[in-house]
């Protein structure tokens, strides 16, 4: 009986070794998201991560040790993701600190203010651990513009051709992983001179106006993917850079890119920014999807405080609110002021303003594609909250359509968006001049 019982207990115990063997949280993905304003690392996991962060200084060091994690190729690859022109991060160590608990040493360049948080699995996404690190010091993105040098009408003419860093796309249906953020590689940005600027445009008024452009999703949030697996964030990034080229070739008008590389910004952080540089206009840009293959058309909306126009534009709205969900938002943090600034009662100027840019946008993209309706349309796009600023949101075109995400992919497609964005926004001040904001008729750009 004895021997039973001890035979009986030898086979428990041996059953249960392997499962605690294999309770050890697998990482499937490790990104890193360097931008000017922070930069982000992401572990994903079919588990939450269990965690600790502190700090140390002299010199700045950020230490975060991870429970009952496996360390394996995900983690220990993390020590090549970090790029030399990292603002923030100079670089990574990994290793078994103890039994049960790996740790992440991140070299810092300077001081830093970093936020760690957890995001619950959405859409392809399992679980998240997310670490953002940001400047102890913010940058202010005003003197950013003010110190920007100007777009000379030659090298507009000329469009050099400029690149930046990012990380490479995965193929077709793949989320990024390691492997994918090993590669580096590089976009370019040369404008094309086959579509001339718009004609018979009335010249603008001499002070200095400020258009903020918004190229949609970025970093972790990959918006809408086409057919062919082009992703919505970096064809709105294309043409959000041609449109800054065009506006800073003028010399009464500069352009804000709200984001300048392959980053997340929240949807209440973009409007942040937006209100920061003081901008007269906010425009952002977008190339969605829709259920049936066969939308397609350009589109034009403007925040409504009654509920969506359509159906479409509902739908429409409730799939752009939804990216800080996929991009991650630290839901900790609060700003009151900003909360303040969406919650304000009157915004119907502020919404006709913005009906009749999106109109002159809207007349113009019908010059270079269809309109998937032949008006502006409204719904309650958060990205469009920002109560004194005229602000629009445009689908360029529909990713998800196969032969309209090849126009999108094309960069003489692209200069035609960007001329026909450009040409509304200079009707729209022709006919309505920014005279309410004197503090930047001085400005030195």
């Amino acid at each position: 009986m004895l021997r039973a019982v001890v035979k009986l207990a030898t086979l428990l115990i041996l059953c249960w070794l392997p499962q605690q063997a294999c309770a050890a949280v697998a990482v499937s993905a490790a990104r890193i998201w360097p931008a000017q304003d922070y930069t982000r690392l992401t572990l994903e996991s079919r588990q939450a991560i269990r965690h600790n962060m502190f700090t140390l200084s002299d010199p700045e060091r950020l230490v975060i040790d991870l429970e009952d994690v496996e360390l394996g190729d995900m983690l220990n690859g993390l020590t090549k993701l970090v790029g030399e022109d990292d603002p923030y991060i100079r670089s990574v160590r990994v290793g078994q600190f103890k039994p049960g608990v790996v740790r992440l040493v991140l070299d810092l360049k300077s001081e830093a203010k970093p936020q760690l948080f957890v995001l619950k699995p959405v859409g392809e996404y399992g679980y998240r651990l997310v670490l953002d690190v940001y400047p102890a010091q913010p940058l202010d993105p005003l003197m950013a513009l003010l110190e920007q040098p100007k777009v000379s009408d030659a090298q507009a003419a000329s469009a050099p051709a400029t690149t930046v860093q990012a990380a490479e796309e995965p193929p077709a249906g793949e989320k990024p992983g390691l492997a994918q953020d090993l590669g580096i590689g590089k976009i370019d940005t040369r404008l094309p001179s086959a579509a001339p600027p718009p004609k018979n445009i009335p010249e603008l008024r001499a002070r200095t106006l400020i258009v903020a452009i918004d190229a949609g999703h970025g970093g972790e949030d990959p918006g809408a993917i086409g057919s062919k697996g082009s992703r919505e964030k970096n064809v709105t990034l294309a043409i959000a850079r041609k449109v800054k080229t065009l506006i800073d070739s003028l010399p009464n008008m500069r352009g804000v890119l709200i984001r300048d590389g392959d980053y997340f910004i929240p949807l209440i952080g973009r409007v942040a920014k937006t209100r920061k540089v003081n901008a007269d206009l906010f425009i952002s840009i977008h190339a969605d999807a829709f259920i049936k293959k066969t939308a397609r058309g350009s589109s034009v909306f403007a925040l409504s405080e009654h509920g969506a126009t359509s159906a479409v534009a509902r739908w429409l709205a409730k799939k752009e609110n939804e990216a800080d969900l996929i991009g991650g938002v630290n839901i900790a943090v609060k700003d009151p002021y900003l909360a303040r600034t969406l919650l304000d009662l009157s915004q119907t100027a502020t919404i006709n303003d913005s009906m009749k840019l999106a109109k002159h946008v809207l007349n113009e993209l019908g010059d270079i594609n269809d309109l998937h309706r032949g008006h502006v349309e409204q719904a309650g796009f958060a990205v469009l909250k920002s109560p004194d600023i005229p602000s629009i949101l445009i689908e360029t075109a529909f990713i998800s359509n196969p032969s309209e995400e090849r126009r999108l992919n094309d960069e003489n497609y692209q200069m035609k968006i960007a001329n026909a964005i450009l040409g509304g926004v200079k009707r729209y001040f022709a006919q309505n001049p920014a005279l309410s904001k004197p503090k930047f008729a001085q400005a030195e750009f």
